[in-house]
């Protein structure tokens, strides 16, 4: 018989590997994590653990912002916040020189949070922008590596269900993480932006200027928009305002979603059912990889593969911050080879006892060690830092998930295209990265000062 940790090491590589063929994540974790609790401790306690722990996980009250958030996202895709984001920031920057690109990103950004997922991002912007792109005569690889770069903002700009589930792991406080991803979110859109204009700089042709509107267009387009931007501020305002919490804040979302779709787009019974399906199809995704990432790590815990993770990095020797890149590396590869909900169930109950380790002791409030931080700051701060390189790895070569998903709309532009393209996003969100980690008040600042 196996030890315990040899049983662990040993499920994490048969994961691998039912990963690898495919299998679902959610099922990989659920036949891993049933089968090792029922090796180490008897098949009375895997049985034990199914009884109560679907129940205990599903009730738990943070987790009913999850469908709500993801319910105003299928709205605001059918009600066509998209189409009117993208009209909006084409009249202000489309008459630039890769002024269509800018609006691109822009309407990205607004839409990404409305939405809060990275791949409905890039797949609604991807159908709304590529057409006007290719109307303008942009060159291929940089339409479509705009999009695909564009649609990582939907990860971290709040609301960002995958931030929730983050916050639910490491028990952090949810609003808090919401403030302090907002002004990393703000910089990936000015870095961006930024790289547009050196692009068509020194590549003039990538990139012409589209038309300039007229003033009644111009104020048509701004005018459309405003709903949108109430929209966000009413529901991430009122929640950095101290109005209310995350989940009555996404249900007033879904109200206004909703209102402005009926109002403005006649949002009909159809629609509001496929919103509904589509919801109750994608919370019950995730919430079944929740089940399996408990299950998963209720059996490593018992193998103490967490544990034996920690202690590796205390006695290796290694710094801190080393410690904290290596992690971050083996992030963005992960993140080429499966979603961003999926890798942060599967790999922060892993790397969270590492970093709390290295900062001064598995306890709350390690003030002055490791990173010199408290717990709880090293929550926020770590946790922005994996979903940037998170979303990194939606645009990581060989198999960028975003990058996956503007080919299949750009079927007239090689994929490689599309992977030379999104190579210069990819440069500055390293430079983001880096700035993020010399620089940690960027993401703790706001929260403190929203906090008072």
């Amino acid at each position: 018989m196996m030890d315990a940790l040899t049983s662990g090491i040993a499920g994490l590589v048969v994961l691998v590997l039912l990963i690898a063929i495919r299998m679902p994540i959610a099922y990989a974790m659920i036949i891993v994590g049933g089968v090792g609790i029922t090796l180490l401790n008897g098949p009375q306690i895997f049985m034990s653990q199914l009884k109560t722990l679907a129940y205990g996980q599903f009730s738990i009250f943070d987790l009913s912002v999850v469908p709500m958030f993801v319910l105003m996202g299928a709205l605001a895709t059918r009600a066509g916040l998209s189409q009117d984001m993208f009209r909006a920031a084409n009249a202000w920057l489309g008459w630039l020189r890769g002024g269509t690109a800018m609006a691109a990103i822009a309407a990205c950004a607004i839409f990404g949070a409305v939405c809060g997922s990275s791949l409905a991002t890039a797949s609604t912007m991807g159908k709304v922008a590529l057409p006007e792109l290719k109307r303008y005569n942009y060159a291929g690889s940089l339409a479509t590596g705009t999009l695909a770069a564009g649609g990582v903002l939907g990860i971290l700009i709040p609301p960002s269900v995958v931030l929730i589930i983050y916050a639910i792991i490491v028990e952090a406080n949810i609003v808090t993480m919401f403030m302090a991803a907002l002004l990393p979110g703000l910089m990936a859109v000015a870095l961006f932006l930024l790289t547009i204009a050196v692009y068509v700089w020194l590549r003039p042709e990538a990139g012409p200027r589209g038309g300039i509107g007229g003033r009644d267009e111009f104020v048509a387009a701004t005018v459309g928009v405003i709903p949108v931007l109430l929209i966000f501020l009413v529901v991430i305002g009122g929640m950095y305002a101290g109005f209310y919490n995350p989940t009555p804040a996404a249900a007033v979302g879904v109200f206004l979603v909703w209102l402005y779709g009926t109002l403005r787009r006649g949002l009909g019974l159809a629609a509001l059912r496929g919103a509904l399906l589509e919801t109750a199809k994608t919370a019950g995704m995730i919430y079944l990889i929740l089940l399996g990432a408990e299950l998963l790590k209720i059996f490593m815990s018992r193998a103490e593969v967490p544990q034996a993770m920690a202690e590796w990095a205390v006695l290796s020797g290694l710094a801190p911050m080393t410690v904290l890149v290596l992690l971050l590396v083996g992030l963005i590869v992960l993140g080429c080879l499966m979603d961003s909900l999926s890798m942060i169930l599967l790999v922060i109950p892993f790397f969270w006892p590492v970093m709390m380790e290295m900062n001064g002791g598995l306890y709350q409030g390690a003030e002055g060690a490791g990173f010199g931080m408290s717990t709880e700051d090293l929550k926020v701060w770590f946790g922005i830092l994996a979903l940037v390189v998170v979303e990194l790895g939606l645009i990581t070569p060989p198999v960028g998930m975003n990058v996956f998903v503007i080919s299949a709309l750009a079927t007239d532009t090689p994929m490689r295209e599309t992977f030379k393209g999104v190579m210069p996003f990819f440069a500055v969100e390293i430079l983001r990265v880096i700035v993020l980690l010399a620089f940690p008040a960027i993401t703790l600042w706001l929260p403190a000062v929203l906090r008072g």
